[in-house]
């Protein structure tokens, strides 16, 4: 399938016109400027609020007829009177009734003829008297949809791919939810834009893996990219639950009564034993990058212990290596939008993004660096690339300390082992705080003190050989910049942000639709360490990521556990530290017994990528003794919790 080349400039009708209607309103020698952007030159108040009912051709809810998927429109009036067609933005969700979006958990409101009044967020608001049209669409078996929630299958992708192909003259839909009259997309040029956070964008994910015409940019926050890394990782179970749980929690009344087949389907196809199944193959994206044509603006935050930064690192690395066009904001939050984290330069940003995607406006987007990361509270950095080109990885290798559990960390072979026992009371934050000293739950190896700064930028690995005193044996490894700082406070209710009583307003508001959200501010704490990268397994997966198989005690077994994706600077006088234990409380569920495991250091290493590589490493590291061992125990933030957490956009 042909890429597309960089960033394309299209100039539409729509923007022509748009820029001839500007020129009337500004003065001469303002008009003579081609415009950089669009304007809020329509009015909200006047917009076309109608809803349609989108055939799927899918007949998930098993009722003998086609579900129709509800599609909310709020769309400006005067291009449609104009004959002038306009691009759209596009949020499907299965959230709209049952949970609410953002901060506020706001919900779809609708009058006595069934047209949307308040539509969550700022988009519409904010976009509608841009030119643009925003659709919210409900997933099947969600709000006023027909069908069944299939937690990212075949059914949740079809519910907004349907929607792209009618907006492209290639599905059809309705007025109503079972009448025969149709409706028409005809104000539409088709050119789309998929936005959301979470479930929502990892719809995004999936109607881009589909290849779809006529999805020209998507905008996935906080999104999954493979449903399988969302309740796994190598076999290790993340939750304590699995997707029909999920699915029941979003599923309307009416498609309760209807699913249970689909429920079960759900529930015989995601096995607790964390092998993959077909099930886990239908809701992996990654797997179909090649097929995606749309441009891919990401955006992540390195403490999502929701959903986690490993689907960042895989899925953008697919994306890289079949060309696809993309950006990336990572901030120091866990589950939250950046609507909430840098609201005005989110605002702006993502405008000028729309604005060239969607509209074909030169504004200089694509010529800006291609990531921007959050370094410290409301303090952020940009790269050119992303990760920033010299970004090599290095072996580093653990070794024995002068205490047991102590150990270093190099560039030189380890030698003997070190022993621990699994406690699944104890979590990564109860590792880190001892990391100085002799715990019977986990092996620590750190370096000196850095005598320079040392960059961490992309994903990394770590290869455990480990003998298991029993048959079962779930692994950790985290990876830990030991020093004091100010960080966002991730395991706080609010993961980074304080929620104000104060409001700010992102265009034109109605009676029943406000554009005005609380404003918000950075949550921090100070601490003693920062946890920041992470990655688990099921010791039983050792010869293959699919399956596993019961281990025998006192044979030895190696696994490389994948490390989800980063970037962390360790500052001059901070030491890295790699620490290697079992249950990580909360963030994966204990095996079903309580394993001793021996690590053989020679064969144990962790690849971790650096600016500058090896070299880098060696020159920070360079004339750093290692410390002695520091009875006290550190300072970190709370204990992470995750119980019964859901891809949703309310934290």
């Amino acid at each position: 399938m042909p890429k597309r080349t960089r960033f394309t400039t299209w100039r539409p009708l729509a923007t022509a016109a748009t820029a001839a209607l500007m020129a009337t309103l500004l003065t001469p020698a303002a008009a003579q400027a081609a415009p950089r952007g669009s304007e809020p030159v329509y009015s909200y108040e006047n917009a076309i609020r109608e809803a349609v009912w989108v055939d799927t051709g899918l007949d998930g809810d098993g009722d003998g007829r086609a579900d129709r998927v509800a599609v909310d429109i709020v769309r400006p009036r005067e291009p449609a009177r104009q004959g002038r067609k306009i691009p759209v933005i596009m949020d499907a969700s299965p959230y709209y009734s049952c949970c609410g979006r953002g901060n506020e958990s706001q919900k779809k409101t609708y009058d006595a003829n069934g047209d949307v009044v308040q539509m969550p967020l700022f988009y519409d608001n904010y976009f509608v008297p841009r030119g643009y049209a925003f659709v919210g669409v409900d997933l099947a078996g969600t709000n006023r949809s027909d069908g069944c929630v299939d937690v990212g299958g075949r059914s949740d992708v079809q519910s907004a791919k349907a929607v792209v192909d009618w907006l492209n003259g290639r599905a059809k839909a309705y007025t109503t939810r079972t009448g025969t009259t149709r409706a028409q997309a005809g104000w539409t040029n088709g050119r789309t834009g998929m936005i959301g956070k979470s479930w929502d964008g990892t719809i995004a994910n999936g109607v881009a893996a589909t290849g779809v015409e006529g999805l020209e940019t998507i905008v996935p926050i906080s999104a999954i990219s493979s449903w399988y890394d969302y309740y796994f990782q190598q076999g290790a179970p993340l939750y304590d639950s699995g997707p029909d749980w999920l699915s029941n929690y979003v599923n309307s009344p009416d498609a309760r009564a209807k699913c249970g087949a689909v429920q079960r389907k759900l529930v015989d196809g995601a096995p607790r034993s964390g092998d993959w199944t077909p099930l886990w193959t239908e809701r992996d994206y990654v797997k179909a990058a090649r097929k995606v044509r749309a441009s891919v603006f990401l955006v992540h935050g390195t403490q999502d212990l929701n959903v986690r930064m490993k689907h960042v690192g895989q899925w953008w690395d697919a994306l890289a290596k079949n060309g696809v066009e993309r950006k990336i904001w990572l901030s120091q939050t866990g589950h939250v939008d950046p609507f909430d984290f840098r609201r005005a330069e989110w605002v702006d940003t993502l405008h000028r993004w729309f604005d060239h995607e969607l509209m074909g406006y030169d504004n200089g987007i694509d010529r800006e660096p291609m990531a921007d990361i959050e370094r410290r509270p409301d303090q952020w950095d940009t790269s050119r690339t992303w990760p920033p080109s010299g970004t090599r990885a290095a072996t580093l290798r653990p070794d024995r300390g002068t205490q047991a559990g102590v150990g270093t960390l190099g560039l030189h072979r380890g030698h003997g082992t070190e022993t621990f026992t699994d406690d699944p009371a104890l979590s990564e934050t109860d590792w880190a705080a001892s990391i100085d000293k002799p715990t019977a739950e986990k092996a620590g190896f750190v370096t000196g003190p850095l005598t320079r700064e040392l960059r961490l930028s992309g994903s990394s690995e770590v290869t455990v050989t480990a003998t298991p005193s029993t048959p079962t044996a779930h692994l950790s490894a985290v990876l830990v910049d030991v020093g004091p700082a100010t960080i966002r406070d991730y395991a706080d209710a609010g993961e980074g942000i304080t929620t104000l009583p104060d409001r700010t307003c992102w265009g034109p508001s109605t009676a029943g639709d406000s554009s005005c959200f609380k404003e918000t501010k950075a949550k921090t704490a100070d601490v003693d360490y920062t946890v920041v990268s992470r990655g688990w397994a099921d010791l039983g997966n050792h010869a293959s990521d699919l399956e596993g198989a019961p281990l025998t005690p006192g044979k030895r077994y190696t696994i490389t556990l994948d490390l989800a994706a980063t970037d962390h600077v360790v500052p001059k006088g901070h030491r890295l530290a790699l620490i290697v234990a079992g249950t990580d409380k909360d963030l994966i569920d204990p095996p079903a017994d309580r394993p001793k495991l021996t690590l053989d250091l020679a064969r144990t290493s962790a690849r971790v990528p650096f600016v500058g590589g090896a070299t880098a490493f060696a020159r920070a590291t360079s004339g750093a003794p290692f410390a002695t061992p520091d009875a006290d125990v550190l300072d970190g933030v709370r204990e992470p919790r995750t119980t019964h957490r859901v891809p949703e956009g309310t934290r």
